[in-house]
């Protein structure tokens, strides 16, 4: 049966001599593997729309196992996360989480648009950092993760002073910090921040000018925070890492 859907190019993995198996995360399906035949052919119709990051409507011959690529019409190559290397990193850090945490062929329409425009915001030349804390706070939901945000873990205060308990997975209030010598200090700013990327409709996003050592403080959190809860240890994540270092020393 022949299936059309709205997708983007996550994963691809070669196979054989010309084929590529290629993973889309599509807006009717959710996320649906495919066998491109003849895809790494520079001449094939198929090479172009199975670039990694490739946004585009496909044509795909629907099976228990594999589906079949017949055709695809490119929408937006995301040419300019592809021509930059810092760009690249963190857009394949973001796919390489969508797969991870993602179920097969389980439709989730706002996932798509979350994954569509991050890859749009990315695409325009908005702060990346930026745009990866926001989808790794909305991706925390996907994995039954639901940090406290909006009060102290402790005992439930929504006023004062707080940093963040990794242990108790979220707020601590300056009354309960002794329940936690490893908490990580935070400033007003990122207790907000990290408040505002869990809840944030990113369609609404505007300009949002964060400063240096705020962003450190994100990461610390975000980062601990995966490793501790997730389960998840992505090469991405590592090169992404190195990327940001070297793009510090710069």
């Amino acid at each position: 049966m022949l299936q059309k859907c709205e997708g983007i190019v996550i994963r691809t993995t070669d196979y054989g001599e010309n084929n590529k198996i290629v993973t889309l995360y599509t807006r009717e399906f959710g996320k649906v593997g495919v066998m491109a035949r003849g895809a790494k052919k520079p001449s094939s119709r198929l090479s172009a729309v199975t670039q990694l990051f490739t946004y585009g409507h496909y044509l795909f011959q629907a099976s228990s196992g594999l589906g079949g690529l017949q055709q695809g019409e490119m929408i937006s190559s995301m040419r300019s996360i592809r021509e930059d290397i810092f760009l690249t990193a963190h857009a394949s850090y973001i796919v390489d989480l969508t797969d991870k945490v993602t179920e097969d062929k389980k439709a989730n329409p706002f996932m798509f648009e979350l994954l569509l425009q991050t890859l749009n915001y990315m695409n325009e030349g908005y702060d990346l950092e930026i745009l990866t804390f926001i989808y790794e706070m909305k991706m925390l939901n996907v994995q039954g993760l639901y940090p406290v945000l909006d009060r102290c873990t402790n005992c439930g205060s929504t006023e004062g002073e707080f940093h963040f308990s990794i242990r108790d997975g979220g707020l601590l209030c300056h009354r309960c910090f002794e329940t936690d010598p490893y908490r990580i200090k935070i400033s007003p700013g990122t207790v907000r921040l990290l408040r505002l990327f869990y809840l944030l409709d990113l369609s609404r996003l505007g300009n949002i000018s964060v400063k240096p050592e705020t962003k450190a403080e994100l990461k610390k959190v975000i980062s601990a925070y995966y490793d501790e809860y997730s389960g998840l240890y992505l090469k991405t994540r590592k090169f992404l890492d190195q990327m940001d270092s070297f793009r510090d020393r710069l």
